[in-house]
């Protein structure tokens, strides 16, 4: 088979895979399913891809090239980091929000073996951005950024993908994480209101988040 065959045959493979994600999910892709549906050999599946996680990955690689890398531009002149970061989470994440079934089956492959390339992948198609968008600020502030917020991104994809959010509550979460990182906080940490007469609840959230990472000493009451 010539390269064009191959080629060709590659693509049916992924079209059907992508669509499998859509309808099914990250478990609906079985690849008797896909051969069937591409018109093609399990063994031309495997000449091609060597593992079903590959497959899934080239899948979802192909996809957010065309949806959530397609629409993300360069900086513009006069933009603010804020408004850059903002502008690029918002063309990463809008298909995503449109597509669920894509971030869920996104989060999964993430956990595969191999599944660094969607991070290399997203690296590749934003550091430019990113690098233009940071350029010439204190570069332990751009470390604390490149820490904070990719943690943040993957954090919230999984609270999703476990049914624990909602898709649509993830991007304004992040909108509010860089207007943090971006904006001088120091007012808002100190200054002091009226001793409360509830309970906040975001405080409650983040106590009981805190406890359950703290670890308990021997012989402490469970």
């Amino acid at each position: 088979m010539g390269k064009d065959q191959e080629s060709d045959a590659s693509g049916r493979i992924i079209a059907v895979v992508l669509d499998l994600l859509a309808e099914n999910g990250y478990d609906g892709v079985q690849l008797r399913t896909v051969a069937s549906r591409a018109h093609v050999s399990l063994a031309k599946i495997y000449q091609l891809f060597a593992t079903r996680d590959e497959l899934i990955l080239s899948a979802l690689e192909q996809w957010m090239t065309e949806n959530a890398y397609a629409e993300v531009a360069p900086v513009v002149p006069g933009e603010s980091v804020r408004d850059a970061m903002v502008r690029v989470l918002r063309g990463v994440f809008e298909p995503w929000e449109k597509h669920p079934a894509m971030l869920v089956a996104y989060h999964h492959a993430r956990t595969t073996p191999g599944g660094h390339r969607l991070d290399t992948h997203g690296l590749t198609a934003l550091l430019p951005i990113a690098e233009h968008a940071l350029s010439g600020l204190d570069q332990s502030y751009i470390d604390d950024i490149a820490v904070i917020l990719p943690n943040m991104v993957v954090a919230l994809i999984a609270r999703f993908a476990t049914g624990t959010m909602e898709i649509t509550e993830i991007l304004p979460i992040l909108e509010r994480t860089v207007h943090r990182l971006t904006a001088d906080n120091a007012s808002a940490a100190t200054t002091r209101g009226a001793t409360p007469t509830a309970r906040n609840p975001a405080l409650a959230n983040l106590s009981a988040t805190l406890g359950e990472m703290t670890p308990r000493r021997e012989g402490s009451a469970s």
